[in-house]
């Protein structure tokens, strides 16, 4: 999800932090809001895609039910790990900046528009895999063989119901969605806390995401675009599964830090 969009990593950022605060015996245990924003937007794995196209990219994209599937796994892994590395040095500006990018990635994987197989499509459009596109042009002119032919290919990708098209508007219509919700549900329960605690971060986020993928909500869209009950979904399922994991993840890590006890 695009932090651009609405602010909607941003949105979800301060829910899920809010939220850990309710949980805290101190609230200063964690860094806070405005410390994990500054690392979100212009500082966030987002800006290094536009920078640095094919290059050192964050791969946010994730299949549920792809035991195979781990590459966004391992980056959540190692966000992780460094931010109880940082916990527990107490280094508030590098603890910040892991909090912010864990949850980026634990936000975008749980996405349902990451669930598709936005790359495989891409590249059967474009003819090429993604690591030929090296520069801002490349990444963004799908090049045909001839000028109809890129005309053609760009159609596929940024035309009325083009692979991008889809993409940015399902996503654009999560983020107005959810700008106006407190989204008050989201504060995770003793029993959801006792589970995180029992089968771990990683698999904290693959329950979510799984949960979330049953629900089928980017192929609803992509076929009939917004209806009542997927915006429905969207406030009352989607947004508070994705902020309490979050804050599930984040408060596993005090844990891990040895900062908090499990009560």
């Amino acid at each position: 999800m695009s932090g651009r969009v609405l602010g909607a990593h941003q949105k979800l950022d301060r829910v899920a932090r809010a939220k850990l605060g309710e949980l805290l015996p101190n609230k200063k245990l964690f860094p806070a809001s405005r410390h994990i924003l500054h690392f979100e937007g212009r500082k966030g794995p987002d800006a290094i895609k536009r920078k640095s196209p094919a290059k050192d990219e964050p791969w946010h994209y994730y299949s549920p039910f792809d035991e195979d599937d781990s590459q966004l796994l391992e980056l959540i892994k190692d966000h992780y790990n460094q931010l109880v590395k940082e916990l527990k040095k107490k280094n508030n500006e590098r603890t910040a900046f892991e909090a912010a990018w864990l949850a980026h990635a634990i936000v975008d994987g749980l996405t349902p528009a990451h669930h598709y197989p936005y790359e495989q499509k891409l590249s059967e459009i474009r003819g090429e895999e993604k690591e030929t596109r090296t520069t801002i042009r490349d990444k963004v002119i799908p090049k045909g063989e001839t000028k109809r032919d890129t005309f053609k290919k760009s159609w596929k990708v940024y035309g009325p119901k083009g692979l991008m098209t889809t993409h940015g508007m399902f996503e654009l219509g999560i983020a107005t969605i959810i700008a106006p919700l407190s989204i008050n549900s989201a504060k995770p329960t003793k029993e959801e806390i006792k589970k995180a605690v029992e089968v771990g971060p990683v698999n904290t986020f693959k329950r979510s995401a799984r949960e979330i993928a049953v629900l089928d909500m980017y192929e609803r869209f992509r076929k009939r675009g917004w209806s009542t009950k997927l915006m429905w979904e969207v406030r009352n399922k989607l947004a508070p599964s994705i902020v309490k994991t979050v804050t599930l993840i984040w408060y596993l890590a005090l844990i891990d830090a040895g900062i908090i006890e499990v009560n």
